[in-house]
């Protein structure tokens, strides 16, 4: 007796089509992936990846939005059971930040690349970008003098994040490298501003 196959729903095939998409952008690169080349690999008709994203420009911002709901779960997740220090609220953010690239692997440079190309998608991934920076300035606020980080060291943070990570994902340092890296930078930025302790507060005596 034959077997039917069970009917995806509308959001069980989503997902597989964005799996198979970043499968497809890991194997061939991100020139490669086309609507009708998605279509192909899941083996559905190119209606159905049409009725999806409608057009690349579409297919390419559901990936990023992809990559940032995994990377703010990750980070979310940790957040929820590390120390309230900053030591691991620093390495919280640093470690989630690599590894999620690293999972992806080059196939997060050429989504970005793709995404600086079309003003439309440039505004999405600003969005998301500013997103993190906020969630980054609430949890390590508490932490720095004042209570306040400026914007701009938060997006030099950012900045740093996404060197040190694509540095790991082409194997130019090791993962390690660029968590510890970041993590530094993260600690000094949250600092910057706060007094050297004097001597009486070192517990030095003085005469």
């Amino acid at each position: 007796m034959t077997q039917t196959r069970r009917r995806l729903s509308r959001e069980e095939r989503y997902r597989q089509l964005v799996e198979t998409a970043w499968q497809l952008i890991g194997e061939e690169g991100t020139e490669a992936l086309t609507l009708g080349r998605l279509a192909e690999r899941s083996g559905v008709t190119k209606p159905v990846v049409y009725d999806h994203f409608e057009t690349r420009l579409g297919l390419l911002a559901a990936l990023y939005k992809d990559y940032d709901a995994r990377q703010n779960a990750l980070m979310d997740q940790a957040l929820r059971t590390c120390a309230p220090t900053l030591a691991e609220v620093s390495r919280v953010i640093a470690s989630s930040y690599v590894r999620c690239v690293m999972r992806q692997g080059r196939e997060i440079p050429g989504i970005i690349a793709a995404l600086a190309g079309s003003p439309q998608l440039e505004e999405i991934k600003r969005e998301y970008e500013s997103a993190f920076i906020e969630k980054c300035r609430c949890v390590l606020s508490p932490y720095a003098p004042g209570h306040k980080i400026s914007t701009a060291s938060l997006w030099g943070m950012l900045g740093a994040a996404n060197g040190l990570s694509y540095a790991a994902a082409q194997g130019e340092i090791s993962t390690a490298q660029a968590e510890d890296e970041l993590r530094t930078l993260i600690v000094a930025m949250v600092e910057r501003g706060r007094k050297p302790a004097s001597g009486k507060d070192r517990g030095e005596k003085g005469g």
